[in-house]
């Protein structure tokens, strides 16, 4: 299993996780409570957690690409929903086996 993890600086992580979660459930598997969520997506998974630095992003994969793939979905999904928030980062960071 492919791992990787970021933290997103951000004031309202609770929408955005609420926004992405929404958004994918219209086509994947997708759950989330006031606290946290997942997306199961065919190429991985991508676990949310709403904490005082902003959102925890989480992200699984079998392969490198699908984890790749899988980080461009989610980060591309969020920056678009954080319009508002031009300077927002999504720094994926690996996680060791």
């Amino acid at each position: 299993m492919h791992i990787s993890t970021a933290t997103v600086a951000t004031a309202h992580a609770q929408r955005y996780m609420v926004q992405l979660c929404k958004h994918f459930g219209h086509k994947v598997t997708a759950e989330f409570d006031d606290q946290g969520g997942r997306i199961a997506f065919p190429m991985g998974e991508t676990r949310l957690a709403v904490g005082p630095e902003g959102l925890a992003l989480s992200a699984q994969a079998n392969s490198p690409e699908d984890l790749v793939r899988l980080e461009e979905v989610i980060a591309s999904h969020l920056k678009r929903f954080a319009f508002r928030e031009p300077d927002l980062a999504v720094d994926w960071r690996p996680t060791p086996a």
